[in-house]
């Protein structure tokens, strides 16, 4: 889907969603079988991009996309990114590309009158050390409790609460970039299969069909507000055995294949 960025930015909100851990092949097989009725009416043309994300776990690829590099659609050629920040000899820089001058897009997108949120999920946006207050420190406002966290249960529901408070409340003319970093498809995810023992590609996939369940009062939200650009994507894969591999933070074709789609969403009519 290509889109123009010099017609969006300034206009629309912007939701951005990264849906912490979850698989390329999970995501696809569980939209297939229709359980996941509420991304499938945002995706475009009810699928998602296969595409490679820039690292291997969580803090890694948010530094890439916070500087503008998306994952990379998984087919050969140089692809136009949405955004990007100006430095000389970029060959990925095109026509419909808006640029920030600027060390982030989060930092560019308030220069251009944006209020920028970050509603944290993994470990990486506790603000508890550090490390977890660089991410969610780029944004003017951020949130993080243990609610939101991945111990619990009904973490999605929660961030989705709170984003749709935010959103309620905000009673300004400026548009909003809003950053939601799903955290319930991470380890652990037993807990959303019923007499589960442990993590796998099955509680996996259960967490994602709880994930779908919250989001469409979010999508309703946005779409009501004001016209919207939704950015859709997983940050990396994980593995559950596969070669013999669990987890992320490794070079295997589950964690760099993730997820991934954009969608422009006009608002709804009065």
């Amino acid at each position: 889907m290509t889109l123009n960025m010099h017609q969006c930015i300034g206009r629309s909100h912007i939701l951005m969603i990264t849906f912490d851990t979850l698989r390329y092949d999970v995501a696809c097989e569980q939209l297939r079988l229709g359980n996941t009725p509420n991304l499938a009416r945002v995706l475009p043309e009810n699928t998602w991009q296969k595409c490679h994300s820039p690292a291997s776990f969580t803090y890694a690829a948010h530094v890439a996309f916070f500087a503008g590099f998306l994952p990379t659609p998984a087919t050969p050629g140089r692809h136009e990114r949405l955004f990007a920040l100006k430095f000389s000899g970029s060959e990925t820089t095109g026509t419909n590309t808006f640029t920030f001058d600027t060390p982030d897009i989060v930092s560019g997108l308030a220069n251009e009158g944006y209020r920028t949120i970050c509603i944290g999920g993994v470990g990486f946006f506790k603000k508890q050390n550090p490390l977890s207050h660089q991410l969610p420190g780029l944004f003017q406002e951020s949130f993080w409790d243990e609610s939101l966290g991945v111990t619990c249960r009904d973490s999605t529901r929660n961030q989705v609460d709170l984003a749709c408070q935010l959103l309620n409340d905000h009673q300004q003319e400026k548009p909003i970039f809003m950053f939601i970093n799903i955290s319930a498809l991470h380890q652990p995810n037993y807990f959303y299969l019923d007499n589960a023992q442990g993590d796998s590609l099955a509680t996996h996939a259960a967490a994602l069909r709880y994930v779908d369940s919250e989001l469409g009062r979010l999508f309703t939200a946005f779409e009501q507000e004001r016209d919207t650009l939704m950015i859709l994507t997983s940050d990396h894969g994980t593995c559950y055995g596969e070669e013999g591999y669990t987890g992320h933070r490794i070079g295997h074709e589950q964690v760099w294949t993730v997820p991934y789609a954009v969608n422009y969403r006009k608002k709804t009519s009065e």
